[in-house]
This record gives C-alpha cells, sequence and structure tokens, in this order.
C-alpha cells in the first residue's frame, strides 16, 4: 500500500539520517536559541509568527523556518533577533498514481527538512506547529536527538482530521495519519495547544499532557482611529469600487470615501452621514485563496441591488486597521476536529468588532451567544441575524452597539500577557 510505504520510506529516511550523523557529538546548550518552524507559508502563520516576536522580546535569538510564499508582519521583518529561513514549497511530482505522488512529496520534504534544520545554529528547542505534521514530527524530534534540543509542539488542530475532509475517515492513509500523529506527538518534550477541549483529547485519546495558551490578539489589534480609517478606504478605493463614495452627484475626489469624509470647514474627518454598513467575512477562499477566482465567478453572477461584495488583499499591517473598522465580523470557519477556533475571531474580538459565528463543537470557549456576538447554524438563521442587527443602522443602539460596548469592558488579555504567563516558564524550566 502506497500510504504505509510513505511512513516505511519516511522512517528508512530517518534512520539514515540518524547512522551518518551519529558520529558527531553536540553538547546540549543552544545558548537560548530557538527555532520556530512551520511547514506552511509563515505570512499567513501568524501564531507563529507572534511566537517567534514573543521570543525575540525575551532575548532569544529566533530562526523562523517555513515557506515565504506571503510576507511576514513588518515586526518580524524588522526584528534583530529573528532569521527567515527559507524552506522551497514543493509542488510535488507529476507523474505516476496520486498515492505514489505523495510518498515522493513526503520523503523529499522530509531529507529537505532535516538538511535545513541542521544547517541552523544550534537551538536550545524546536517549536512546531502541527498541522502540518507529515514529516514535520519526526524530522524536528530526529533533529533534537541530533542537536540535544527540546521539542515543543504547538497543536493548532489534528492533521489526521483536516485530511480526512478530502478522503473521508476510514481512508487508509487517514489512519496511517493519525497513528504517525498519535505516534511521534508523544515523543515531544512539551506541548501547547489551542483550547482546553484540545488539552483533554490530547491526554485522553493521545496520553499526550499539554498546556491551553489561547490565541490572544497582538498589541496591535485595536479599534482604528477615524483618521486612519479614512486613509485606508482612500487607499482601498484607488483600486476596489465598493470603497468609493456613492454619491453620484459629487465628483469623485480625494476628499471623500464610501464611508468617510473630510469636513470642509474645519478638516476633521466624519463618519458619511449615509454610509453603507462594512462586514468583514472570514473565509478560507477571499484574498490570494485557492479558491478565490472560483467564488468571485459565483458572486459576479448575483445581482444585489443594496449590498456590494469585495474580495481585496491586505498587506499585514492594514488587516487590523480593516478589522478596526468594520462594523460587524462574520466567522464562517467549521473545525475539521471540532477541537479548534478561528483566529480572525480572536483578532475581530482585539479590535472589538462583534461577531456572527458558524457553530461547531468548543466554539462556546471563544464566542459567548448575545453577549459579544451571536451563533448561527444555518444560513437562514444568519439573514435573520443580519437582519435584526442591522435594521436600524447607524443608529448607536441596539445588540450590535452593546456587543461592542462588552468587547470594550471586557479587557481581555492580549498575546504578550498570556505568552508570559503560558510558554516563558516551559521555557526556564531548563535553563
Amino acid at each position: 500500500m502506497a500510504a504505509g510505504s510513505a511512513v516505511l520510506a519516511l522512517a528508512a529516511v530517518l534512520a539514515l539520517a540518524a547512522w551518518l550523523w551519529r558520529w558527531r557529538r553536540v553538547e546540549a546548550g543552544g545558548a537560548g536559541r530557538v527555532c520556530v518552524a512551520v511547514l506552511g507559508d509563515l505570512g499567513r502563520s501568524p501564531r507563529m509568527q507572534y511566537h517567534a516576536l514573543s521570543l525575540a522580546r525575551h532575548g532569544r535569538d529566533v530562526a523562523l523556518l517555513g515557506y515565504l510564499q506571503s510576507r511576514p508582519h513588518g515586526d518580524v521583518l524588522r526584528s534583530g533577533r529573528i532569521r527567515l529561513v527559507p524552506v522551497t514549497d514543493l509542488w510535488g511530482l507529476r507523474v505516476g498514481p496520486k498515492l505514489f505522488q505523495y510518498v515522493v512529496k513526503v520523503v523529499v520534504q522530509a531529507v529537505q527538512l532535516l538538511y535545513v534544520m541542521l544547517k541552523i545554529d544550534q537551538p536550545s528547542y524546536i517549536l512546531l506547529q502541527n498541522p502540518p505534521g507529515l514529516p514535520a514530527i519526526a524530522v524536528a524530534w530526529l533533529a533534537c536527538r541530533f542537536w540535544r534540543s527540546k521539542l515543543i509542539i504547538d497543536w493548532h488542530n489534528y492533521g489526521y482530521t483536516v485530511m480526512s475532509l478530502s478522503h473521508g475517515r476510514n481512508h487508509p492513509l487517514v489512519q496511517i495519519a493519525k497513528w504517525y500523529e498519535k505516534l511521534f506527538g508523544r515523543l515531544s518534550d512539551y506541548n501547547l495547544c489551542v483550547t482546553n477541549a484540545m488539552k483533554e483529547d490530547l491526554w485522553v485519546n493521545c496520553n499526550i499532557k499539554a498546556v491551553t495558551l489561547y490565541d490572544k490578539p497582538a498589541s496591535y489589534f485595536k479599534e482604528t482611529p477615524l483618521e486612519l480609517q479614512h486613509r485606508l478606504y482612500m487607499k482601498l478605493a484607488e483600486d476596489y469600487e465598493p470603497f468609493k463614495p456613492r454619491t453620484e452627484s459629487v465628483s469623485w475626489s480625494g476628499e471623500k470615501s464610501a464611508f468617510t469624509e473630510v469636513d470642509g470647514s474645519n478638516g476633521h474627518v466624519k463618519k458619511s452621514r449615509a454610509r453603507p454598513a462594512l462586514l468583514i467575512s472570514s473565509t478560507s477562499w477571499t484574498g490570494k485563496g485557492p479558491l478565490k477566482d472560483y467564488y468571485n465567478g459565483l458572486i459576479n453572477k448575483l445581482h444585489f441591488k443594496h449590498i456590494q461584495i469585495c474580495t481585496p488583499w491586505l498587506e499585514a499591517e492594514d488587516y487590523p486597521l480593516l478589522l478596526g473598522s468594520a462594523d460587524l465580523g462574520v466567522c464562517l470557519h467549521k473545525s475539521s476536529s471540532g477541537l479548534d477556533l478561528p483566529m480572525k475571531v480572536v483578532d475581530m474580538f482585539g479590535c472589538c468588532l462583534p461577531v456572527c459565528a458558524i457553530h461547531f463543537q468548543c466554539l462556546h470557549e471563544l464566542v459567548k451567544h448575545n453577549e459579544n456576538g451571536l451563533i448561527f447554524r444555518d444560513s437562514d438563521e444568519l439573514a435573520a441575524q443580519l437582519k435584526m442587527l442591522f435594521l436600524e443602522f447607524p443608529t448607536l443602539e441596539g445588540k450590535l452597539h452593546s456587543f461592542r460596548k462588552n468587547l470594550r469592558a471586557c479587557k481581555q488579555l492580549r498575546w504578550d500577557e498570556s505568552w508570559d504567563q503560558t510558554v516563558l516558564p516551559l521555557l526556564g524550566q531548563n535553563e
């Protein structure tokens, strides 16, 4: 079976690598250096960027390892203690059956990732995101054995449940991935996870003891001042029609957007009287998502009278500004395992932005129905919620305003405080 061959081939690669390097004697240490690794796009891995920034803030030198497809946040690029270590994204062999192609890709990725991890300066810790974990967990474990470092796995979800969305839970490849994830996951020294539900599941079903580190918004996720809102809208209006002013009698100028305008009498920015509501939808196909063209084709066939849909790609620094300018967020994230939480909602709450979110198993750990947002189960329920929330828009009354007031009053922990309380003690245990 090709799926089993992938694991056997991976084991052979790891055994060979261990034999080739066994003569090297490396002293434990690493001088406080940390390798933060994800076998994915660093620009789309905000939690791992946050880890890197927190480590740098505490004087650690960080090798941030992953694909460089999207630009990481400017704070990462400007940090003198964070070094980006690129990994080449492999598109795979296009010859033979798909399972054979997958086996080849896993083996080549294992060799490539091990080579990169053994080229960096010796780290004290390797902090690895999972998923994707095949072959990353096994390779990171071997690199830790070579460097005499500690392996920390940050469990965002289970890779085998993501795989099951395409193949079904009973597919042999999914079952092998599940076995692999449990086996190598238990070889880690420390484990972080994103929810208490996942923490319990890791212990009960995998015998893995983890510490819950909830996703928290970074300090730059906050309500956007009106002047910055106007500046952002004007920037977006250069490329996107929905941000341009709707009043036909007023000629297009640099003083007015669809949502804001400059008061001619005093030069101050104010919100337009008849402005539309700005709703941000969290999806996986917008921006540069692989299905963007497909869904844009469907959107173009719709003929709304009072609704405009825009799918922009934002710079990392503009994204929190847009969230902090919006009136409502909608989250369509459904967890493959039912054990992780949508980070987009965390960002929205950091900007005091109320949310309508689709229901799944542990969503209650984040979204409190009728307190900081609403939970829906189907499109009809969402439609009813949107109609109710925007009935008197833009008056500062009703549930939408109440939810925002609750978010302002809750004073939730930010990432830096949460990380210092949860992760920093783990790093201090052996140094």
